[in-house]
């Protein structure tokens, strides 16, 4: 599913009387990323596109939402300048593919954390199917290659055209598709919703 990306005058509108001028100039600031010209290299997107969330707020859901776990659509994470780790994996995927980044090299990725012995959510970039994926991650800045994120295990990964289950540090063995995922399908509705 592509997504036209323009932040309508009344959605700025909205988000400005509700949250400030900062929400707005922060919402502004992602369409002109992610409505960047199209020869800039890969590399740079990613590295773009990564810094740029990186400087949102960590919050838990808990205390953000006051929900065990919820998905926040990349205007809602920029709005209220706070997300935790599947906002930030969830704004870099859509904000990669509006700039051109084909969905089959992405990857939402649900790993586990072994130095916060916790669950933990990163993008995971394929430059081709067999390739080493890039971890794109808001605990660190820089990107990495999944061989140097030892202390991340994968678990399962989906995009928007699938669902994958990873007992090993690659693409995994495919399950089904990401319309499992109550969560991202919720999410895929608000967003539209946002981008009305």
């Amino acid at each position: 599913m592509l997504y036209a990306f323009e932040l309508s005058d009344k959605l700025l509108g909205y988000i400005e009387s509700k949250y400030g001028q900062s929400a707005r100039s922060r919402l502004e600031l992602w369409q002109r990323l992610a409505t960047t010209p199209s020869q800039l290299s890969t590399e740079d997107k990613l590295n773009q596109v990564n810094r740029f969330f990186n400087t949102t707020q960590f919050k838990s859901d808990l205390q953000h939402w006051g929900q065990e776990d919820y998905w926040a659509t990349p205007v809602e994470l920029l709005a209220t300048n706070g997300g935790d780790c599947e906002d930030y994996s969830i704004a870099k995927y859509f904000t990669l593919k509006t700039m051109g980044v084909p969905v089959d090299k992405l990857r939402i990725t649900y790993v586990k954390a072994i130095r916060l012995n916790q669950a933990h959510m990163v993008l995971a970039y394929y430059e081709t199917p067999s390739s080493e994926p890039l971890i794109l991650d808001n605990l660190i800045s820089d990107i990495k290659p999944a061989s140097k994120r030892t202390d991340l295990v994968p678990v399962y990964s989906f995009n928007g055209d699938g669902l994958w289950l990873s007992k090993q540090r690659g693409q995994g063995k495919r399950i089904g598709e990401a319309g499992k995922l109550s969560r991202w399908v919720d999410l895929n509705t608000r967003l539209l919703d946002d981008l009305k």
